[in-house]
Order: structure tokens, then sequence, then C-alpha cells
């Protein structure tokens, strides 16, 4: 069991039960076994983190939450926001509105 899932299970957290492991590739060529986890089960693991330095990302988890209920209301703001990310990434506001 990996150190990761160790203290989990000790702190009594459910997330030790449901990380899985896979061997990677290391830069030395070699592969070892390492923690994985999808972005649900992620998000789940920093919110548990009693430490300052991730009041930050838990503030924007809930900001996001937050968006996206709002955007569940109005789905309008979906499609701005949508807009918005098209245009950072370049596209033209011809192809947007098409």
């Amino acid at each position: 069991m990996s150190a990761l899932k160790t203290k989990l299970k000790l702190e009594g957290s459910e997330l030790s039960q449901v990380l899985g492991q896979l061997k990677m590739q290391s830069e030395d060529g070699k592969f070892y076994l390492t923690d994985v986890a999808d972005t649900e089960q992620l998000f789940r693991l920093i919110q548990s983190i009693p430490s300052p330095k991730a009041e930050p990302f838990k503030q924007w988890l809930a900001k996001v939450g937050y968006e996206r209920i709002e955007e569940n209301k109005d789905p309008e703001k979906s499609i701005d926001r949508a807009m918005e990310n098209y245009l950072k990434l370049g596209y033209s506001t011809s192809w947007i509105n098409q």
C-alpha cells in the first residue's frame, strides 16, 4: 500500500479505497508504482487537506462550483463563458457565432 493511501486510511478517509496505482516510467527509464486518481478524487483529496496552503485552491473550487450552479439556473451564462474561452484561445468572433 502506498504512503498516501496509508495516511488517508489512518485519517479515516474513504478516498484511500478509491485511489489506485499504475506503473509509470520515471526519468531513469524504470517503471514504478505511482498513486493515481481521477479528477473528482483529486478534488475531494484537496478538500480534505487541513493546510493554509490548500486554502486558495479550496476557494477556487468553491467559486467554480458556484459558477456552475448559476449556469444550470441560467444557461446563457455558460454560453457567455464558452465564448470568452474561445476568444482567449484565438478563435474569431465569426467562427464562434457559427
